[in-house]
């Protein structure tokens, strides 16, 4: 992809994330725990990690979205707990797919994404809170963040199989067929 090709690509994916982002925050979601969210930014996220070219571009991503989704409604603890669980799950998602290329598809990378997004997000509780006593939500958050991540792991898949037919994509190897 040229240069000014993947800027656009990439400023496309961050207006997508913020915008899925900005949509979810009206969805009132009746999940048992609070604070959890179906994570439909991350659709964009997974889609990113399995499009561009280097994991660093996927990290930008994220960070512009974290940044201009507490701009555009956000505050500072929602910026907390949505930039660490999201650097949490992005590390696990990188970690699952290098680690296990051909065993784990698009959709169990994104469940693990899920499950770690709320893991960093407990750990950001407990240091704001002084209490270790938040994990017990754990298994609750990690059965939502299997769900979701499976979720947003076919849909992802679903986005990048049809992105492998444009031009930009031919011949690349984004997932396994």
């Amino acid at each position: 992809m040229k240069k000014t090709s993947k800027m656009v690509y990439i400023s496309l994916l961050v207006a997508q994330a913020l915008v899925l982002s900005l949509f979810e925050r009206m969805i009132p979601v009746p999940f048992i725990t609070p604070g959890a969210k179906l994570g439909l930014a991350n659709i964009i996220i997974v889609i990113g990690l399995y499009t561009l070219d280097s994991y660093k571009e996927t990290f930008l991503v994220i960070i512009l979205r974290n940044i201009l989704s507490t701009i555009f409604g956000g505050n500072l603890s929602s910026f907390m707990f949505s930039f660490v669980g999201s650097i949490f799950s992005f590390l696990i998602m990188v970690a699952i797919k290098e680690l296990f290329k051909e065993k784990v598809s698009i959709i169990g990378v994104s469940a693990a994404g899920g499950v770690f997004h709320n893991i960093g997000q407990l750990v950001v509780a407990s240091f704001i809170v002084k209490n270790i006593g938040v994990t017990l939500y754990l298994p609750v958050l990690s059965m939502a963040g299997i769900v979701t991540g499976i979720f947003v792991g076919l849909t992802g898949n679903i986005v990048v199989r049809h992105l492998k037919k444009l031009p930009q994509f031919k011949g690349r190897q984004l997932i396994k067929n």
